[in-house]
């Protein structure tokens, strides 16, 4: 499961349970919409409550990253995995923002919040 916010200036994304594909193409819309309206924009993904994901996620992760290369300043993922954490420095490769790894959701937000 998965709950999408819009907050002024980032998106706000919490997984819960195991993260699927439905679940992404979720995000995308989300992520999408801000875009469009608001130009590029800062990523909060809380992952500490996701219990894993499936294949087609890790897949759809590499293909959203190349498609979003330009649509991200910064984004902060909060986990305890080393495996999300690793995924996450991948993304990287693909986009253009700031990618940081936390392991409690205040130091994400702190992060985000302090370029502003």
């Amino acid at each position: 499961m998965i709950i999408t916010e819009h907050l002024p200036g980032k998106v706000r994304v919490s997984v819960f349970g195991e993260f699927t594909l439905a679940d992404f193409q979720e995000l995308e819309n989300a992520v999408n919409y801000k875009v469009k309206f608001e130009g590029p924009t800062d990523l909060l993904f809380d992952l500490t409550r996701m219990a894993n994901f499936t294949l087609d996620v890790a897949w759809e992760d590499i293909r959203f990253a190349r498609a979003h290369v330009h649509d991200f300043k910064r984004i902060a993922v909060v986990t305890e995995s080393q495996w999300v954490a690793w995924s996450a420095w991948i993304s990287q490769i693909f986009l253009e923002a700031d990618v940081e790894v936390f392991s409690l959701l205040e130091e994400g937000e702190r992060w985000l919040e302090s370029e502003r």
